[in-house]
């Protein structure tokens, strides 16, 4: 379904109405829709991926990855919920010798209701219309109506078509996904009463302003957001010397990647003073080819903010050159050099991020000087520690982890897993919340608590009832019990 056909107040009251229903569900069932969904994407890959490479220039390769990554998490979902501890049922039975005396109380989590999504650019299947969000809401019975990314509207539209027939086959009631598109309708979702939670991937600008209008709703609502991210990476002295070459070419190949189009991208490196690593990066970067972008304003911005930067006075550009045509002839790589005395001077101007195939080497003298540049980087997403076995590194592990959401020692921040542990998400304005949007966790966003006092058996979830039906793990007056 989309506006084309359906009002948004239509398709709000169909959410609403669907809401019931997919709450009453089993999780078995709802397991079932999500793994008819994640058949019927990978049935269609090949169409897809064609659609999306035509309006991305991503190329088939890194698209027909992405089709399976999007499909494993909804299978991974799917799991999740049949598992059972995404419920975290606790049962503290009554107690009246205790002071004060105990009535018999379970808890256990709930649906939210209807939540609109909104689609990211740079990843046109694994966080769009079929995307993580909309895979971990639907998990926990959330129907979900998404706004679809102007840059991809053609796949968005097919993708939502193939979605839709395939929760219709499984049986999954009208109204539990509709796809919708247009600036003005994504503003209007977030403050129709209907919607209960957004989820969000895209530009600090248009994520805070609709974050704004999420919290000032006559009755906010949680706005899970991911909106930029610098990801900054430190490199000890004892690495640079240990295996400096195996570090600028990684390096390289994380910040170009997908032409530096990833959330993950490494943009601020942390090297200490007087090495040679920013020509070995300059030589590792040197043949990494120009590649075309998302959309026409992302290629429009990538120049302007390299401009930016070389025209801080201390700002050396290394390697590639400012004076570029992104639309026209793709974006090519560029790295800056500068000093942690210079970013601690301007970083309003040298703390921003740079959407595109670019990275800023920072040179530090000391461990104070590392310690009080990193103390200036926003939030972000990942942080990164290249150091060597028996270095002292766990001061600087804390205060990364006090600005990331995950923590990475050697590798680099480029691609992320979906599984049980992933954390995808870090202090503002990586993340506008505490939660992930990737792995199994995310599911939490949608969900809120509910404890039952003195209920009848009869009322109360599967999950809570007292012989444990659904035979899940739970949690037993305080004592965690495991089917």
């Amino acid at each position: 379904m989309t506006t084309a056909t359906l009002s948004l107040t239509e398709l709000t009251a169909a959410a609403t109405a669907a809401a019931k229903i997919s709450a009453a569900a089993s999780d078995t069932e709802r397991a079932g829709w999500l793994n008819a969904v994640a058949d019927a994407l990978d049935a269609n890959a090949a169409e897809l991926v064609d659609i999306a490479d035509a309006e991305t220039s991503l190329g088939a390769p890194r698209l027909t990855g992405e089709v399976a990554r999007t499909t494993g998490q909804l299978r991974l979902f799917a799991r999740v919920i049949t598992e059972g501890s995404y419920l975290e049922a606790i049962i503290d039975h009554a107690d009246p010798a205790a002071t004060p005396p105990r009535p018999d109380l379970r808890r256990i989590l709930k649906p939210i209701g209807p939540v609109a999504v909104f689609s990211a650019s740079n990843f046109p299947f694994a966080f769009s219309v079929a995307g993580g969000d909309t895979a971990s809401a639907l998990a926990v019975g959330c129907p979900v109506i998404v706004k679809a990314h102007s840059g991809h509207l053609r796949l968005s539209e097919r993708t939502g078509e193939i979605v839709a027939e395939a929760l219709r086959g499984a049986g999954a009631p009208d109204g539990l996904f509709a796809l919708v598109h247009g600036r003005e309708v994504g503003t209007a979702l977030v403050q129709d009463p209907a919607i209960k939670a957004v989820g969000f991937t895209g530009s600090i600008p248009g994520g805070r302003a609709l974050f704004d209008l999420a919290t000032s709703r006559p009755d906010p609502i949680p706005f899970y957001g991911e909106l930029g991210s610098l990801n900054p990476v430190v490199i000890t002295a004892a690495a640079l010397q240990a295996r400096s070459a195996e570090l600028a070419a990684g390096l390289a190949g994380s910040f170009t990647l997908g032409a530096g189009q990833f959330c993950t991208k490494p943009g601020l490196v942390f090297i200490p003073a007087g090495t040679q690593f920013a020509m070995e990066v300059a030589e590792a970067s040197k043949d990494k080819p120009a590649l075309g972008m998302l959309t026409s304003r992302i290629a429009e911005a990538y120049p302007d903010g390299l401009r930016a930067f070389a025209s801080v006075d201390g700002v050396d550009v290394v390697s590639g050159t400012v004076e570029q045509d992104a639309a026209e002839d793709g974006a090519a790589p560029v790295v800056f050099s500068t000093t942690a005395a210079k970013v601690l001077e301007r970083p309003e101007q040298l703390l921003e991020e740079c959407f595109g195939p670019t990275t800023i080497l920072i040179e530090y003298t000391d461990q104070d000087e590392l310690s009080a540049v990193l103390a200036k980087v926003p939030g972000s997403l990942t942080a990164t520690l290249h150091a060597q076995p028996g270095e002292d590194i766990a001061g600087l592990a804390e205060q990364l982890s006090g600005l990331a959401g995950r923590v990475l020692f050697e590798g680099w921040p480029t691609g992320v897993a979906v599984n049980w542990a992933q954390q995808h998400g870090g202090p503002y304005p990586a993340t506008t919340s505490l939660f992930t949007s990737v792995g199994a966790t995310a599911v939490r966003r949608f969900q809120r608590p509910v404890a039952y006092q003195d209920a009848p058996e009869a009322v109360l979830h599967p999950a809570l009832r007292e012989d444990n039906p659904l035979q899940i793990p739970r949690r037993v007056d305080g004592e965690l019990q495991l089917p």
